[in-house]
């Protein structure tokens, strides 16, 4: 199930990188404002302002409630696996740029386990790149619904955009 961002608070609820890793962590599963702050060694209060927000705008709701010393401790689980930018809804160039750039600061190397990428150009209709771009799209979906049982958290990003890449001269036929 996917979630569209449609209005301009979705967007700055989602850009807010804080914001952003609270959805990441929940998509393993529900969590408490408690294990939020834990994880992301921040103060319990400043967390609970974040989910708030995110519970605001319907990234974020209450998925079940336990008791713990005699309070109601609320777990927040994700409305939506995924959350798209459709075309025409908001201006991507920027968002993508600010994605590919998280990418870039999130990113670790160890010895062991080093970053996989590429960049292709291609000259191509546009029927063929949105063609493309759903494919993308079900692989990034495939993605995230793999078993979530590794030591490392991965991620991926992808993008089609238009450059000005320099393209070669229509070849004429020489004549004979």
């Amino acid at each position: 199930m996917s979630e569209f961002l449609r209005t301009p608070a979705r967007l700055k609820a989602i850009a807010d990188p804080l914001r952003s890793q609270i959805l990441s962590l929940v998509l393993e599963r529900a969590a408490t404002v408690t294990e939020l702050a834990q994880a992301l060694d921040r103060p319990k209060s400043s967390m609970a302002y974040h989910v708030d927000q995110l519970v605001g705008v319907g990234f974020l709701k209450v998925v079940r409630t336990r008791k713990v010393r005699a309070i109601d401790e609320r777990l927040y689980g994700r409305v939506a696996r995924t959350i798209v930018l459709s075309d025409g809804e908001m201006p991507t160039g920027t968002l993508m740029r600010s994605f590919l750039a998280k990418a870039q600061r999130e990113a670790v190397e160890t010895d062991d386990d080093k970053m996989r990428s590429t960049i292709r150009h291609a000259r191509i209709p546009k029927e063929r790149r949105e063609e493309f771009w759903q494919r993308v799209t079900d692989l990034a979906d495939d993605f995230v619904t793999l078993p979530r049982d590794g030591d490392t958290v991965y991620g991926f990003v992808a993008a089609v955009y238009p450059t000005d890449h320099p393209t070669l001269p229509e070849t004429k036929e020489a004549s004979s």
